[in-house]
Parts: structure tokens; C-alpha cells; sequence
């Protein structure tokens, strides 16, 4: 049996997260918990208020507290780009016995910024194409990874399974 585990995704937009944390939920039995998902789901037109997020992002830490208890592990899927919140769902997992991994997936900034604005696959996007506004604000905050947590660094134009498997160490 596989050590449970939380994965936190790290990124650009259109770096190829989503594409990464499905291949992980596939091959490790984890958790697949999409933020863009849910907040389709829960929002017919979201605004990405300040109220908003808060109420999205309450939901899907209590969902992921629910698998960890569970013994499930977990992919949690959003732009876990501040330290902040890696840290507190770091904390989160701990408190189950579940280690956390931080998968950056890395693409060079034209390459995600013309996927997330121009180019957004359907089945990875639920939201649409990105505004270029939303984007550079959201890319020019990512916070590298801090000494001291667990990364593994995946290559965004390289997702397939075997390479995920391979990087991850799980079985294809």
C-alpha cells in the first residue's frame, strides 16, 4: 500500500496542472479535487470575488479533510502558488499522518500564458480562456517553493503517464 499523500499543485496557468493531477489520481488512486470544477459547478457565472473564493475554497478544504480521514489520498488541484497556503494544507495533512508533495509544474511563461489565454482545452479549462490581466497577475505571484518542502518537478510539455509515473515514482 502507497503512503497516503497530498498533493498540492504549483504553476502557471496553463502550465499543465490540471493535465499533471490527473495523470497523478489515475496512476496513485488519489483524489482528483479540481478547483475550476467546483467552482462551475457551484457558480453558474463566477466572479472570482473575495467572498466567492473564500466559500469555494472553504468547501474544497473541507472536502480534502474528509478524504484524508478517510485514509485517502488527495490531488488537490489550484494554483497553490503562495506559501502560505501550501504551508496550511501541509499542516492540514499532517495532522493525518499524510505527507504532502508539492508538484511544480514547470512551462516557460509564453508557452502557459498561450495555453491559459489563447489556446485552453476544453476538457482542462471548464472556465474558459483566461483574461491576459488574470493571468500576468496570477504568474508574476507565484512563490518558488521554500526550503524544507517536498518537491517534485514535472516538465508541463512532458505530461503523459509514463512520465508522471516515472517522476512520481508510481506504477504506469
Amino acid at each position: 500500500m502507497t503512503e497516503q499523500t497530498l498533493y498540492l499543485m504549483l504553476g502557471y496557468p496553463g502550465a499543465g496542472k490540471t493535465t499533471a493531477a490527473r495523470e497523478i489520481a489515475n496512476l496513485s488512486g488519489a483524489e482528483h479535487i479540481w478547483a475550476d470544477h467546483e467552482r462551475r459547478q457551484r457558480f453558474i457565472k463566477p466572479t472570482y470575488t473575495h467572498q466567492e473564493n473564500l466559500e469555494l475554497y472553504d468547501r474544497l478544504n473541507q472536502k480534502v479533510e474528509e478524504f484524508l480521514a478517510k485514509g485517502r489520498s488527495v490531488v488537490y488541484d489550484t494554483n497553490f502558488n503562495f506559501f502560505s497556503d501550501r504551508e496550511k494544507l501541509t499542516k492540514l495533512g499532517a495532522r493525518f499522518s499524510a505527507k504532502t508533495i508539492v508538484v511544480w509544474v514547470i512551462t516557460d511563461k509564453p508557452t502557459a500564458q498561450k495555453r491559459a489565454v489563447h489556446d485552453t482545452p476544453k476538457d482542462t479549462r471548464v472556465l474558459g480562456n483566461m483574461p491576459l490581466e488574470h493571468w500576468q497577475r496570477i504568474s508574476d505571484n507565484l512563490e518558488q517553493p521554500h526550503p524544507g518542502e517536498r518537491v517534485i518537478k514535472l516538465d508541463g510539455t512532458k505530461i503523459t503517464p509514463g512520465y508522471v509515473a516515472e517522476q512520481l515514482d508510481l506504477k504506469a
